[in-house]
């Protein structure tokens, strides 16, 4: 339920509505508008390449060997982002928050980022989808990703002053989210329904439970 409604205080309670798809309380990276469905890949580590193994020390013997890694980061990186283009992802979810080159060259090849997401969203996400989060450079990037979630729409959402990412999936079960916008005068307010919410929901679910018993 946590991830399935978004308080918004301020508003008056009538303000409250049911939002198809789910939405994310956090802002775009990079934000690409793109026409009808398009593929989204979750990701749970940094886009950009690493020189080293993890605890392994790396010497640079001159400032040439040093521009000559960065150039070689920036073009695998670049690479990276051209390759998951070319498999019509234009949508990159992250629980990791990425560097500025992957930003720069999402931004260029017309791919959305939003980052930061917390383990129970990209949980949620997994379970709509069905997909698992993809692993960078396991492959000479050469073949087809699968890993893929179709997006119905992605779309900036303004909560009053927040800023928030609406997004709609075909779901691979029966399955359909929708989020819950709730509104009210404050924060306490707010909290007060959606434990009231929360508690009926989970009577509910107690009830067709016992039904299909």
């Amino acid at each position: 339920f946590a991830e399935l409604h978004a308080a918004v205080p301020g508003l008056p309670l009538a303000c409250s509505r049911v939002l198809p798809g789910v939405v994310l309380r956090r802002d775009f990276a990079a934000y690409c508008p793109a026409d009808g469905e398009l593929r989204a890949l979750l990701v749970t580590e940094p886009l950009r390449p690493a020189l080293t193994a993890a605890g392994v020390e790396l010497v640079v013997g001159s400032e040439g060997q040093y521009q000559a890694s960065r150039r070689w980061i920036d073009e695998r990186t670049e690479a990276l982002v051209k390759h998951l283009r070319s498999n019509n992802v234009k949508l990159l979810l992250s629980s990791v928050k990425q560097e500025e080159v992957v930003i720069y060259y999402a931004k260029l090849h017309g791919v959305s980022v939003v980052e930061c997401l917390s383990s129970d969203e990209m949980a949620l996400i997994s379970e709509i989808t069905g997909v698992s989060p993809y692993t960078p450079f396991r492959d000479s990037m050469g073949g087809e990703i699968t890993e893929t979630a179709v997006v119905t729409f992605c779309q900036p959402l303004l909560l009053v002053s927040k800023r928030c990412v609406h997004i709609g999936f075909a779901s691979a079960c029966a399955f359909q989210p929708h989020c819950l916008i709730l509104c009210g005068p404050v924060d306490g307010v707010n909290e007060q329904h959606a434990a009231a919410l929360q508690e009926a929901f989970t009577m509910l679910q107690q009830l067709f439970k016992t039904v299909d018993q």
